[in-house]
């Protein structure tokens, strides 16, 4: 009998995290839940350790720590609960770990990536920000460590299924990639009532569910931006053979346009579940329920995005072409606004306008090292911070 597959979840009370776990406790014989980490949600991974018996669970800090060991230790649970930024490398490059799950949400995730990657896992990857602040570091680390590294995001793991196995054929074989977007829940909205969205107008999109920051993201078309840079690393295509159009229903999830002008493009249900499973199970394709109707096709619509109503689009292919700092910038630069708009300090226009005036102002630079790329993450951080200051 096939072993177990030993599992880290970084990032397991969020949305993504919440669904491999889905996926999971429908194969048990497939997986074994190894440790799951979370910043502050004491309540939320002490469920979740009371119902996976997982041998580490990690959080932010001490004090938070101390709060999971109280709980388990009430409800019988022998977890042991480490703490800390080391916490979450040293899990990552744990040897009883055969697989990584990187669901944290943010540039907070690309130490543990990086750990993962050098110590040669099976490296899933949800957080797009470790390609984006990454970038050619983290793809080093990748194959210098002999990681496999497989895409969770529904659009990069519909890419990489268009693909042939054999990733040196890639360069010889694709043209153009098409990313698709839905548009979320503002692409029709006159432009002129922007002003007055409210967080939870924002987060609620129309096809998809999933944790704030993200859904904000989606709002403003950072999220798609943030995907070009992403794919970009991913398949190693230049930034103007990664291409973005709109497509509202969110049912073919990306194309691939091959040098012969042949297109495969990947369908299925609105599911993260589907592309969790294809990422665990890799290069095998295992039994699902997550089924699309194809009887119940009506219409496929697809269009150009406007660049006006989404300025981040256009900015991500202006910080991906300057390269290096840039889009280390941009990323930072967008947290920082969305967690201010989410927070009430700063209308949903001002997101993308602190982006764009940070990228301004941060110089162009090419960090080589983690240290010097969290140095530009900190930098842009606090300039987007006075910017924001400045709008509220």
């Amino acid at each position: 009998m096939k072993e177990r597959q030993r599992l880290c979840i970084l990032g397991a009370t969020g949305s993504v995290g919440m669904s491999t776990l889905e996926v999971v406790a429908r194969h048990p014989e497939r997986f074994e839940v190894v440790a799951l980490t979370a910043r502050q949600r004491v309540d939320e991974l002490a469920a979740l350790c009371k119902t996976w018996r997982p041998r580490f669970a990690a959080v932010d800090d001490a004090a938070s720590a101390r709060q999971l060991r109280e709980r388990l230790r009430h409800d019988g649970v022998a977890t042991e609960v480490l703490h800390g930024p080391s916490a979450l490398t040293d899990l990552a490059a744990h040897p009883d770990i055969d697989s990584v799950m990187a669901a944290i949400v943010g540039a907070a995730g690309l130490a543990a990536c990086l750990a993962a990657a050098r110590a040669g896992k099976r490296l899933l990857l949800a957080n797009k920000e470790a390609l984006v602040v990454g970038g050619g570091l983290f793809m080093r680390a990748v194959e210098q460590g002999g990681a496999t590294l497989l895409p969770v995001d529904s659009e990069h793991s519909a890419i990489f299924q268009c693909l042939p196995l054999e990733r040196a054929h890639w360069p010889q074989r694709i043209d153009h990639i098409v990313l698709t977007a839905s548009g979320g829940p503002f692409r029709d909205r006159d432009r002129g009532s922007l002003d007055q969205v409210t967080p939870d107008e924002a987060c609620a999109h129309p096809n998809w569910v999933m944790g704030r920051k993200i859904s904000v993201d989606s709002a403003t078309m950072m999220n798609k931006a943030l995907e070009v840079i992403e794919a970009r690393w991913l398949f190693a295509l230049p930034p103007e053979s990664v291409r973005v159009v709109m497509h509202p229903q969110s049912i073919v999830h990306s194309m691939v346009e091959f040098v012969d002008g042949s297109i495969l493009a990947q369908f299925s249900v609105t599911d993260m579940r589907l592309p969790i499973l294809y990422a665990l199970t890799y290069p095998d394709r295992i039994a699902s329920d997550l089924r699309f109707p194809v009887m119940n096709l009506r219409h496929l619509d697809f269009g150009s995005p406007d660049m006006e109503r989404f300025p981040c689009l256009r900015l991500a292919y202006e910080a991906v072409e300057a390269g290096g700092a840039k889009t280390i910038t941009l990323n930072a630069a967008d947290e920082v606004a969305v967690a201010a708009f989410l927070e009430g300090r700063i209308p949903f226009p001002a997101i993308a306008a602190t982006v764009e005036e940070t990228l301004e102002r941060q110089p162009a630079s090419k960090p080589a090292t983690i240290e010097e790329v969290l140095a530009v993450d900190l930098a842009s951080r606090e300039v987007a911070a006075g910017i924001v200051r400045g709008k509220g």
